[in-house]
Order: structure tokens, then sequence, then C-alpha cells
């Protein structure tokens, strides 16, 4: 049998060419060959409180190079949620004090560990007392009320739980917002099939992946926080990424009605913004005193995504993260009273002690 012997090239050609065909879904990115008008929106139209910012390192962090970020970015304000309690809040508000007195502020934390033990209610709302006395503007509730804490007794702690109903009226009480983050998309608990929009995201952190029992139905989760909302009509929450509902804007506007003390901050759901132009810009004009800018991750290269979509007409331009989105984006040309609600007035309206001077009337 006679053996032929391809050429060098001829096989590094064809070496090329089937790893070309091999690509993952993953590898598969292509430069866009659309031409259209358009540039990068790198600094906001106008100056903007970020109300989903996270600096864990505050209390003895130089704050310096976080300034001279959100000043290229035209950030006035940046609301640190992650301010912890006690002593470790304390040195974040005198940090900020002794340095940036007008740039940043502290929303409190609470730890749920002990709900239901002797006391722990009373000794929660004191200590929230107390961090508000010490400089806390606001209170954030992260996702693990709902999906990690556990009482006394082993059970999980619903997000409705009336043991802790005191926390919620206490933050009305002292005219605080809480800004609660509950779930995780709803497709972290759908199929992990090729249907499923958030495959390359659970592909590639499948720790994210949940089920009916882990820890319970995402319908179940979502209802206790609305119904939460609805037992404290005198608390303003603000519900971290549009509440999951930015792909069902239809249903968001329901829920903004039903529930007038509700606020939508739009951190990490940008993508779906992007991907529904005419609705979206629709929406916002019609609930423009209900919705709060926030980034979420500390990532200034991110903010001009956001800042393109909410202030352009451009088309078909590329999100940052492939994994949250693999569809392109489309700016939503909100008119300029919208934008400045969203950048700055509704949060200068709910979180209190903010600098107004910083920002244009």
């Amino acid at each position: 049998m006679k053996i032929t012997r391809l050429p060098l090239f001829v096989g590094l050609v064809l070496t090329t060419i089937s790893y070309a065909q091999d690509l993952t879904f993953e590898e598969y990115n292509p430069t866009s060959t659309l031409v259209v008008p358009g540039e990068p929106v790198l600094k906001a139209k106008f100056p903007f409180i970020d109300v989903h910012g996270h600096q864990y390192r505050m209390p003895e962090q130089d704050l310096a190079p976080v300034v001279a970020a959100m000043d290229t970015l035209n950030m006035g304000i940046m609301v640190n949620l992650s301010g912890r309690s006690g002593e470790d809040l304390k040195k974040s508000v005198k940090n900020i004090a002794d340095n940036y007195p007008n740039r940043f502020v502290v929303f409190a934390n609470i730890d749920f560990d002990g709900v239901g033990t002797p006391g722990w209610i009373e000794n929660t709302v004191a200590q929230l007392e107390e961090d508000v006395k010490n400089g806390a503007r606001g209170l954030k509730i992260y996702k693990s009320l709902g999906l990690r804490y556990k009482d006394k007794d082993g059970k999980r702690v619903a997000v409705d739980d009336p043991r802790l109903d005191p926390i919620w009226a206490k933050c009305g009480e002292l005219g605080i917002p809480v800004l609660i983050h509950t779930a995780d998309p709803k497709p972290f608990w759908d199929e992990f099939d090729g249907d499923n929009e958030r495959w390359l995201e659970l592909k590639l952190r499948p720790r994210r992946k949940r089920s009916a029992t882990d820890p319970a139905p995402w319908e179940q989760l979502i209802a206790e926080q609305h119904n939460m909302f609805k037992k404290h009509p005198n608390t303003s929450f603000i519900n971290a990424h549009m509440g999951w509902y930015a792909n069902n804007l239809g249903k968001l506007g329901e829920l903004l009605d039903e529930m007038p003390n509700m606020y939508v901050g739009i951190g990490a759901i940008i993508a779906e913004l992007g991907r529904q132009p005419r609705t979206a810009r629709a929406f916002f004009i019609k609930y423009q005193d209900r919705i709060l800018f926030g980034k979420d991750s500390w990532q200034p290269d991110e903010f001009p995504t956001y800042f393109r979509v909410l202030e352009s007409d451009d088309e078909y331009f590329p999100y940052h993260k492939k994994y949250h989105a693999f569809w392109a984006m489309y700016g939503m040309d909100l008119p300029d009273e919208v934008l400045k609600k969203v950048y700055y007035k509704n949060a200068l309206r709910l979180v209190p002690g903010l600098d107004k001077t910083l920002f244009p009337n």
C-alpha cells in the first residue's frame, strides 16, 4: 500500500481547519462585521450614585484609588453595602469621615445565625439602632437570608419569617431603606439543558445551580420577599437586581403597582435591559421614580456598558461578560430627566444624609 505524505504546510492547514470546526460554545465569540454608528460611553452624562457598591476592606482601605476611578466615571457617591456592623462599621465610617466625607456611605449588615434563640431579636434590633447612630445610612440584606440561614432548630429561615418583623419595622421607624437581594435568576432553578439561557454560566460555575429542594422553589423565595414588603408598608425596600424580573418588565410593573414601598436597583441586570430597548425605555419612563442606579461588583471597566445602554441610541454593541449574555446590547436613549432620577435623584430621596451639593438640580 502506498502511503502519501502531505506537505507540512498542508498538514498545518488541515489541523487549523479541524481545530476551528471543533470550537466549543465557550470559545466561539466572533467579531461582529456589522458597521453602524455609535461610540462607547466612558463617562456618565450626569454625576451618579451607585447604590449597590461593595468595598469589603473599607475599615482600613486606602480610598484614594477608588475615588480616582470614581471620578473617571463621574460617580459622585458610592453606597458601600458591605458595611458590616459594630466596630467594623465604625471604622469604615471613620475612614470615610477622615478622608472623603462626602463620597461614600455605608449600609449595615445583619448576621442571621441564631434566629429563635432567647434575646436574639432584641439584641439584633438594638445593634441596628446603634449602627445607624454610628453612621449607617441603610440596611443591606444578602441572599443568604432565604438560601442559607437556619434557625436554632435547624430549619431554613424564610425571608418573611415573622420573628424578623421587628427588624423591618425598625428600619421604617429610623427612616432608612433596606436593600435586599433574594434568590438568584430563575434559570438557576430550571433544567440544565440547551434551553436554559444561563447554560454557560451554570457550566462555568456549577455551584450556582439550584433546585426546588436546594433550598426551596424560586417562586416560594420570591413570594416570601414580596410578602415581607407587604407586611411593612412604612419601610422602603430597594429590590436588588430588579427583583429578577428584568426579563419580564410587564410583571415587574404589576409588582411595583401592587407594592408602592418597593423600589428596584439595576445592578447586574443591564444585559436584560439592553436586549429590549424599546420596552425597557417605556418602563423606565413610566416608573422613573422607582428605579435606582447600581452596579454590584466594583469593576470600573464594566460601567461604560451601563452608561451606553441607558444614555445612547446605539445598536448592537457588546456586553462585557459572555456568560451573562451572549447577545448584543442596544441603547435605550433615556430622556435627561429620567436619567437624572435613575442616576441620583431617587437615591437622594431614599437614602438619608447624602451630599446633595454634588449633583445638579
